[in-house]
């Protein structure tokens, strides 16, 4: 118990270092996550000695995590993402887009409608962040234009983004899910579907009824012959549709952006430049904060933190709504220490598995839970690679965008739901 305990402190120390640095100061905004992780990092290091008596090998373990290859490979879209946001908004792709938008959709459908298009494309291309990459820029554009809440509009995006996330064939969390539980991608996905479809009926109705409270007088015509501009945006949008490698897709941006904004004379190569540096500086922080997290949960990990969550909840397990409650609970708390929904599911779903089979649980069901539950954990997670890199772009902090994330509260409370009431009925085997 002592030793289980112990090997949790380091995500115990994080949540209260930054609740008490946050009430200190009066404003939860005001300090940085980073500077938590910092005193969690620091700790983990120098109090989990089960893992080895050397300080140099326990540094070693948290350096292990910190360059895990699924972490590298969010820094290598941090990067390009920053670079290709802040070319195009001075090269005036922002603008160009925002005036599109406002001339053809009307301001009252704007929140239904960005919803709508990002759980199309994250439905098409199965990522959350390749979506939150895609259309934070424009909407942050659009919020600034208009005079609106910039943290409601990115939180359309982000909850948008995990509706496909949750649902696409090609999905990360899909494929883990599914394989780890051995069902067939259809069967979860009509499973999937009869939990969160409700909540996005109701985030639907929830945009159309509210609308946005702000102006958009002069910007719906103004910059209507540039256009053109919007090019790198739209290319980005169909090639992310299409299935492409989100690092392909933002490289074609940046060189869109490139030749359109030396032929249209917005944009030189020395500005490029310049500006290019800012969007990687822009990002420094959120590549900061994801090294941190992956060597602290690596060390949380080899020192047997996980083994004692999944212990401790599967303990006094009885029947199949409790098994249910346990996947759901294990893959919740997981992503939580892992800060990665596609982690989460892989670690949890062995375990799973096992509690399906002993339970009388449908593979499809367990797999639609998993998934789910894992990617409303990662919607409202502050230090989740979804709401860094939408704050990262947007300049806000990631808990500014918590209380309007409808969509992602939602389907927390319809898994709550489907395992009280039992839905969906699944009557023959899978």
């Amino acid at each position: 118990m002592k030793r289980g305990l112990l090997a949790l402190s380091p995500v115990i120390v994080l949540l209260v270092a930054y609740l008490a640095m946050a009430l200190a100061s009066g404003d939860f905004y005001r300090i940085s996550i980073s500077v938590a992780f910092v005193v969690a990092a620091v700790y983990a290091v120098a109090a989990l000695r089960g893992i080895s008596r050397s300080l140099q090998e326990r540094v070693a373990v948290f350096s292990e995590g910190a360059s895990d290859k699924n972490i590298l490979y969010m820094i290598w879209i941090f990067i390009l993402a920053g670079i290709f946001a802040s070319t195009a908004k001075s090269m005036g792709a922002v603008d160009a887009t925002v005036n599109f938008t406002l001339h053809y959709i009307p301001t009252e459908f704007l929140p239904a409608g960005i919803f709508v298009a990002a759980c199309f494309v994250s439905l098409s291309i199965g990522t959350s962040v390749g979506t939150i990459v895609a259309l934070t820029p424009v909407v942050t554009g659009l919020a600034e234009q208009m005079g609106v809440d910039t943290a409601q509009m990115v939180a359309i995006v982000v909850g948008g983004a995990f509706f496909g996330d949750n649902l696409s064939f090609i999905s990360d969390t899909t494929i883990a899910a599914t394989m780890t539980q051995g069902c067939k991608m259809k069967d979860k996905f009509r499973t999937n579907l009869l939990i969160v479809l409700p909540a996005a009926l109701v985030a639907l109705g929830l945009y159309l009824f509210l609308g946005l409270v702000g102006s958009g007088d002069g910007v719906a015509s103004a910059g209507a012959s540039e256009l053109y501009k919007a090019i790198p945006y739209l290319l980005v949008l169909i090639c992310a549709i299409g299935g492409m490698n989100v690092l392909v897709v933002l490289v074609l941006g940046i060189v869109a952006t490139v030749i359109i904004g030396l032929a249209s004379g917005s944009l030189s190569g020395v500005m490029f430049c310049e500006e290019a540096g800012r969007g990687v500086l822009s990002m420094g922080e959120l590549i900061i904060i994801t090294l941190l997290a992956g060597g602290l949960m690596n060390m949380v990990k080899q020192s047997g933190g996980f083994e004692f969550v999944t212990r401790a909840i599967t303990y006094s397990i009885s029947g199949k709504r409790g098994a249910e409650a346990a996947i759901a609970a294990l893959t919740v708390l997981t992503d939580i220490c892992t800060a990665n929904n596609t982690i989460a599911i892989i670690t949890v779903g062995p375990i799973a598995r096992d509690l399906s089979e002993r339970y009388g649980v449908s593979p499809r069901k367990s797999a639609s839970l998993m998934d789910t539950a894992s990617c409303f954990a990662q919607g409202v997670l502050p230090y989740g690679a979804q709401l860094l890199m939408a704050s990262g772009l947007a300049g806000i902090s990631p808990l500014e965008i918590i209380p309007h994330l409808y969509y992602p509260m939602a389907i927390g409370v319809m898994v709550v739901l489907s395992i009280i009431f039992q839905f969906p009925r699944i009557t023959q085997k899978p």
